[in-house]
């Protein structure tokens, strides 16, 4: 995935998120609403962080397609 589709990504989860988080406002969330808002911040930590390791994998001349995804677990 080529940095403008991470970016591209990243835009409509946090449009996503917004929109999950001015339902919220007043009545709270669903608990459906509630899990889908934890994949979302789940998904933009993941997008960030491989944002960052193909972009710090450029700096340093190496192919940034090399960067993959990591699990929830290590970019949390």
């Amino acid at each position: 995935m080529a940095d403008g589709e991470i970016l591209g990504r990243i835009d409509e989860l946090i449009a996503e998120e917004h929109e999950l988080r001015s339902r919220s406002v007043g009545v709270g969330l669903s608990g459906g609403d509630k899990d889908r808002l934890t994949v979302v911040e789940q998904q933009l930590d993941q997008c960030w962080d491989l944002l960052r390791q193909r972009r710090a994998k450029a700096e340093f001349h190496e192919n940034p397609d090399d960067a993959t995804a990591r699990p929830v677990s290590e970019v949390e």
